[in-house]
């Protein structure tokens, strides 16, 4: 289970050094190899490669004939990347990933449970900010019973 949000930084060369409680769940749950893609909110998703699986397929299915379908195809498994956690346990975000989500030096990850966000400072302090402007109106309606 990942979840908490960590400030990190990207290197020189774009690379993200993971947090060791999470590096050591990712070598045990998936080996360390990892799939990395885009997400419409432009934020990256990082995702042990044996939970991203059955999203793909599930995406894949969908009719690539649908304007809909085809645009979360072409972002999720269009831009998806295949990695392995190096010796040091740090993933290399391509730039073109760092492009597609505005990625500079500082970053966050964010758990969410099986799989992480990736943002770029800003765009997460904004989406933030959004979130909490809505109030009491973030919840989906799925969820009207709902109390913490």
């Amino acid at each position: 289970m990942f979840r908490g949000a960590t400030a990190l930084n990207l290197d020189a060369k774009g690379r993200l050094a993971v947090p060791a409680k999470h590096r050591d769940a990712l070598t045990v749950q998936a080996g360390g190899r990892l799939v990395l893609t885009a997400h419409p909110h432009r934020c990256l998703l990082l995702y042990p490669q044996s939970a991203w699986e059955p999203i793909q397929q599930k995406v894949m299915s969908l009719p690539s004939l649908d304007k809909q379908a085809s645009l979360l195809q072409r972002l999720l498994v269009g831009f998806a990347e295949d990695m392995e956690l190096d010796g040091a346990g740090r993933v290399l975000v391509s730039p073109v990933l760092r492009e597609f989500a505005t990625l500079e030096k500082q970053v966050m990850l964010v758990g969410q449970g099986t799989h992480f966000e990736l943002w770029s400072l800003d765009g997460w302090r904004a989406q933030l900010d959004e979130a909490l402007a809505q109030g009491d109106q973030v919840l989906p309606p799925e969820m009207g019973d709902f109390s913490l």
